[in-house]
């Protein structure tokens, strides 16, 4: 059974910082496309940040700069830092694992809140 838990989501002011966490279970996590999705209420999910099973990284517009997404192979684990962080990043924030042992594939947690105020 696929399992992605993340944690590490809250409530912090304009220009704090946070550090999201999902650990893995039920899958080979180092053959894994990690990446941090969000979505604002009303609409799209969209990419934040992914990371390739070779450690290639890919950043939203939006985040660059800002955010910094890693994984820990021995660990399941993959992060994400989030610095200067804007009212505009409050979402529910999900952890997504892709083409798992090089076959296509998609699995999704349940989601983190992160809320920013002004």
């Amino acid at each position: 059974q696929v399992q992605l838990v993340e944690s590490g989501g809250g409530s912090v002011q304009a220009g704090g910082s946070l550090r999201l966490s999902c650990a893995a279970s039920g899958i080979t996590f180092s053959t894994a496309l990690m990446g941090w999705y969000r979505q604002i209420a009303g609409k799209q999910r969209e990419l934040v940040a992914t990371v390739s099973r070779t450690g290639r990284t890919n950043y939203a517009d939006a985040v660059k700069g800002r955010f910094t997404i890693s994984r820990e192979n021995a660990k399941n684990t993959v992060y994400l830092q989030m610095n200067s962080l804007k009212p505009e990043d409050t979402a529910v924030y999900y952890c997504n694992a892709a083409n798992v042992d090089y076959v296509r594939s998609s699995y999704w947690g349940q989601g983190t809140q992160v809320t920013v105020s002004a």
